[in-house]
């Protein structure tokens, strides 16, 4: 009698447990990004964290979290400052082009004459579409139709959402940061009920990887965007700083670099420089291939004990499930899955004696 009791209570408990859980999820389904976002950043910097309570005694619970969020923020917002800054300034350039154009038409420019191939036919379509006042006027009218209004919106929209995506990162890295011995503590004694020895190792393996995949996509990024600010400042590309940041975030993600490449030397093919153009998209491509062959193996690899190519699969497919976030979320996953499959053909593999 007791026995069916306890095992009725047991059940009960666990439906109750189970609905409770799909019930916090659904409430906080809106917010799940930022908070795995908090707990990549949280990964990422908690080297830092340590070294920074190991140099400031007795003001590490809140202060040096403040300071870390802090860093956090301005490292996302002068970059993005910066860029909104030079697009306002170019829109304004661009206002004034549109309004020549309107008026006098758009004069074929001299770059189409240098063009290695298809000058002619883009000097015909030039004229036929946009030299004369009312072509340009046109082509401008299809340019800002409604659909064009309908896409803005969507996108302020989206830029909405992610500001209060970040602020709400930006503060759960705070918390986090704070509690950080508390929620270690806490989480080691939950997962050694829930999974065993097990599990404290899968959760090890999951943060090396995500550290490793920070240094080997965020660093070599930061390197590979460096390395090509400096070529685009010699080669004579508009706005060198600009494009050289917009190409470590391409950088970060694989084959992203390449179409930034691309678009400097179409840049420079409109200047007219051919020879800065096939330079660019060269020197270019050796950097990322050095960084994709070496480097990043080399970096991601050996922190996760993973081949490259699963490293490869967990990126590209975290990116296509769960966006920029998946790029750090999806190596992990593929790290923790392939260690278990080692760990389950262990014993198998040991030769009996």
């Amino acid at each position: 009698m007791n026995t069916g009791t306890e095992t009725a209570q047991r059940a009960a408990r666990l439906a109750l447990v189970g609905a409770l859980l799909l019930l916090g999820l659904w409430v906080a389904h809106g917010f799940i990004a930022a908070l795995l976002w908090a707990v990549v950043l949280t990964i990422a910097v908690d080297p830092l964290h340590l070294k920074l309570r190991a140099m400031l005694h007795g003001s590490h619970r809140i202060v040096i979290p403040l300071i870390i969020t802090l860093l956090a923020a301005l490292v996302v917002l002068i970059p993005l400052g910066f860029g909104i800054g030079q697009a306002l300034r170019e829109a304004h350039d661009i206002t004034r082009l549109i309004a020549e154009a309107q008026a006098q038409g758009v004069p074929v420019p001299d770059w189409v004459d240098r063009l290695p191939v298809g000058s002619q036919a883009v000097r015909d379509w030039w004229l036929t579409h946009l030299a004369r006042p009312e072509d340009a006027a046109e082509q401008l009218r299809l340019l800002s139709n409604s659909e064009w209004l309908t896409h803005s919106r969507a996108i302020g929209a989206n830029v909405a959402h992610r500001a209060v995506v970040f602020g709400f990162t930006l503060l759960t890295l705070f918390f986090v940061l704070r509690d950080r011995d508390a929620l270690i503590a806490q989480g080691r004694i939950a997962v050694s009920r829930l999974f065993g020895p097990a599990g404290e190792r899968v959760g090890t393996q999951a943060i090396r990887s995500v550290r490793g995949t920070i240094d080997g996509l965020v660093l070599v990024g930061l390197g590979v965007g460096a390395l090509m600010a400096i070529v685009y400042l010699v080669a004579g590309v508009p706005h060198p700083l600009l494009l050289g940041g917009a190409t470590a975030i391409a950088a970060m993600i694989p084959f992203g670099a390449p179409l930034l490449f691309v678009l400097a030397a179409v840049l420079l093919l409109l200047q007219g420089s051919v020879v800065g153009a096939v330079a660019v998209v060269a020197i270019g491509l050796v950097i990322i291939f050095i960084a994709d062959h070496f480097l990043r193996p080399a970096m991601i690899g050996g922190a996760t004990q993973l081949p490259f190519l699963w490293v490869l699969i967990g990126i590209l497919g975290g990116v296509e499930t769960l966006g920029l976030l998946g790029l750090f979320i999806g190596p992990a996953v593929m790290a923790v899955l392939v260690m278990l499959w080692r760990e389950f053909l262990a014993p198998a593999a040991e030769p009996t004696t």
